[in-house]
């Protein structure tokens, strides 16, 4: 822990040499500022102002504080002066800065691992060598952040995994340090993905959040429907991001989910258009503020970077924009400036201090037919009248932003590929690609480690528009970049104290209203003659389950899997029995239908490849489907008709039904109890009449849904969600539209409408 205070100090700056090579010496004196050595880093207090932490003791006094001499030049320089307000701070730095500087700000590391194991896409080296080679520690810096920070001046960095808080902290602290000792001075901005969610996710590279607070996912936070768990939520995961050293939240994912098909459905907060607005509201301000101080902002903010402008849901047919052929948004209904309220007057008008989510992402749809200016169809980051006129321009959003990761690369040749996304512009080169999208208003690339395609954007700008207006250009994103830095004090100080990082990470308070939020996310469904809650020392069959190999994020092939639900022993509540006919209850636990809409065999066989993402377990035929799509063309199609009209698919986990009805007819008149784990919403008719009861989740923990099941907690969460009654009201309804989707209604006559849930 930090040692005793000194008030008068001999201080050595460690960047100053002698001609003679020797360290030059200065001391200052100053009675309105202390000094303690806290271990990881020296800290400065200022008596009444800013707590400095730094790693090289090179400092200026004046007017009885101490400023950090970050420029090494001795003098107090505006951007140094944290007695100035942001902008002004970051426009005396943008304007210091090289072309090449500034390029480094714009650029959003591609995702790191700490320590950097081998693990599929993702690689790191140490000293040449592998961490598995066992010669350096877990927080070490890779050879490749070291490069990225200092040749390609980045600051921007995602984090992907990391071990635990410790480790995440010290490694935080050399990132910082190495940062430190660059030109300037400028520290790093660690970001991260959503890892708060309790329940396992396919879509992106979300972590479950190795020792954080565990809280119900999205479509989970709604559920609860209670702005007092939103607001926990955020304070828990600003302050235990703090910790980790991360600070800025990719995310909130505000996207109004009208589509119930869509892959990231339920990392949303649903469709409703109210509830949305204000759950983005309550989230982001918690996220960004910092109570008591003047403007919001301070140790206890992190950045909000809302997504994704101007709404990624509406995917024709429900297909997601991460692959080529999911690119279309479409809005059959003329929805979409509903889908951009969710932003303008939520994410943007915020309530609290901060006035509006500091960041933004655009999403890498192609909004189909909503450019009133140009007429163009491209992806929304290279759309001059959705970035440059609607959201700059009719909104005034002056916040950051940054692409979706990884837009302005050759597009692969293959349609079922991963890395396809510059969506309307593959004829462009990458350097232009960079271009349009900053002449847009775009500040940040997402997932680009390189300098050199923004250089020659710069080039070939200078050309076109003049080196004057280039320049400014450059220095209008730096300032938007260094602006959110300096509001959350990184400049003065960055550094963590691992000890206190451990006991924030994890926290008691944290963590219990994280299994509240949990637990009263889950919503009852169906409760004939009162079977739950069940009585403690039941007999309980728990059957496997099994999912087909199939297709997975990346677009490789996963295998077949057989997992079981709950681990054997591990719940004192209930005796465990492999024997349906020695249970008194049987519990199967399953998910919603897993499909994909697009086969690479059905294009070979002359096909268009698209099959209906299906919401039922059994094979569907899509017979209700359109039998032209609304949007289509692409360089490697040889059609523009991505309808799927006729075509049949099948869930991979159709076996999860199959459990069902075997339960069923092996239990006879005991009750079968349906544990529905909701990535999207399932067509109940396929085994409701089979459930005695039903409860959905959103993503918790197994303990969270058996303490329902127990009695230990009451159900009170309500549907974040329309559950359909069929696959052919899903097919008939606008994929811009939330409830023009006839409901399931079950025997016992309950409709599972949005805001239904029942309790005991």
């Amino acid at each position: 822990m930090c040692e005793k205070d000194v008030a008068v100090l001999r201080l050595v700056c460690m960047e100053g040499v002698n001609s003679d090579g020797k360290k030059q010496e200065r001391t200052v004196y100053g009675m309105g500022f202390k000094r303690k050595d806290c271990g990881a880093y020296v800290r400065f207090e200022n008596e009444g102002g800013a707590t400095l932490g730094m790693r090289r003791e090179c400092v200026i006094e004046q007017d009885g504080l101490v400023f950090k001499d970050l420029a090494g030049c001795g003098e107090l320089l505006p951007y140094e002066d944290w007695r100035l307000d942001a902008p002004t701070r970051a426009k005396d730095l943008a304007a210091r800065l090289s072309v090449e500087e500034i390029a480094g700000l714009m650029l959003y590391s591609s995702h790191q691992l700490v320590p950097f194991r081998n693990m599929g896409p993702f690689a790191g080296h140490y000293a040449g060598g592998l961490y598995e080679e066992g010669k350096t520690e877990k927080w070490e810096l890779t050879d490749e952040q070291k490069a990225f920070v200092c040749e390609d001046h980045i600051r921007h960095i995602l984090l992907m995994k990391v071990d635990n808080a410790d480790t995440s902290a010290r490694w935080s602290n050399e990132l910082q340090a190495l940062a430190e000792g660059q030109p300037w001075g400028i520290p790093v901005n660690i970001s991260s993905d959503p890892r708060h969610g309790a329940g396992a996710a396919g879509a992106e590279y979300k972590s479950t959040g190795e020792d954080v607070s565990k809280w119900p996912e999205g479509l989970g936070m709604t559920a609860t429907f209670s702005e007092e768990r939103w607001k926990q939520y955020a304070e828990a995961v600003s302050k235990e991001y703090r910790a980790l050293g991360i600070t800025t939240a990719l995310g909130p994912q505000v996207d109004l989910a009208t589509d119930p098909r869509w892959m990231r459905y339920e990392d949303t907060f649903g469709g409703d258009l109210a509830t949305s607005i204000r759950m983005a509201k309550t989230i982001c301000d918690g996220l960004q503020t910092t109570e008591g101080t003047k403007d919001g902002w301070g140790r206890d903010s992190i950045i909000a970077m809302a997504k994704h402008w101007p709404g990624g849901a509406t995917g024709e047919g429900g297909r997601d924009a991460h692959y080529a052929f999911g690119q279309f948004a479409v809005y059959p209904s003329g929805n979409f400036e509903n889908h951009t309220r969710v932003f303008t007057e939520g994410a943007l008008a915020l309530d609290g201090p901060t006035g509006k989510a500091a960041a933004i992402m655009p999403y890498y749809t192609v909004s189909w037919n909503q450019d009133q200016k140009n007429g163009e169809n491209v992806g929304n980051s290279y759309s001059e009248y959705l970035i440059h006129d609607l959201l700059r321009g009719t909104y005034g959003y002056d916040g950051v932003l940054c692409t979706d990761w990884g837009i302005t690369g050759d597009p692969e040749q293959e349609m079922d590929s991963f890395g396809s996304r510059c969506y309307g512009v593959p004829e462009l080169s990458e350097a232009e690609r960079h271009l349009r999208i900053l002449m847009n208003g775009v500040d940040q690339f997402g997932g680009n480690d390189r300098m050199a395609p923004i250089l020659e954007a710069y080039r070939i700008g200078c050309g076109r528009y003049g080196e004057e207006r280039m320049r400014a250009r450059f220095e209008e994103s730096a300032v938007r970049l260094l602006v959110n830095m300096f509001r959350l004090g990184l400049f003065e100080n960055p550094y963590l104290l691992p000890e206190e990082s451990s006991q924030i990470v994890g926290a008691e308070e944290f963590v219990g209203n994280g299994r509240a939020a949990q637990r009263e996310s889950v919503v009852l469904l169906k409760n004939k003659k009162n079977c739950l809650p069940l009585s403690p020392g039941i007999r309980v069959y728990i059957p496997k389950r099994k999912i087909r190999a199939r297709k997975n994020f990346f677009r490789g092939l996963d295998p077949a899997q057989e997992i079981e639900p709950v681990q054997k022993d591990d719940d004192p509540r209930f005796v465990r029995t492999d024997s349906p006919e020695d249970a008194d209850v049987a519990i199967v636990f399953v998910e919603s239908p897993l499909s994909d809409p697009y086969s690479s065999e059905d294009a070979a066989k002359g096909g268009n490849g698209y099959l209906p993402l299906t919401l039922q377990y059994r094979p569907y035929t899509a017979d209700a489907a359109r039998r032209t799509s609304i949007a289509g063309g692409d360089f490697r199609e040889t059609s523009a008709n991505r309808s799927y009209q006729g075509k049949t698919n099948t869930a991979a986990n159709e076996s999860d039904l199959d459990n069902i009805l075997e339960a069923k007819r092996v239990m006879g008149d005991k009750p079968v109890i349906v544990c529905l784990r909701v990535h999207n919403p399932a067509v109940m008719s396929e085994f409701e009449p089979y459930a005695d009861g039903i409860v959905a989740e959103f993503g918790v923990q197994k303990e969270a849904v058996l303490d329902i099941l127990f009695g230990d907690a009451q159900p009170s969460g309500r549907l974040p969600v329309i559950l359909p009654a069929n696959m052919e009201t899903v097919e008939r309804h606008c994929e811009d539209v939330f409830d023009d989707i006839e409901p399931y209604t079950d025997e016992e006559g309950n409709t599972y409408r949005f805001g239904f849930g029942l309790t005991y």
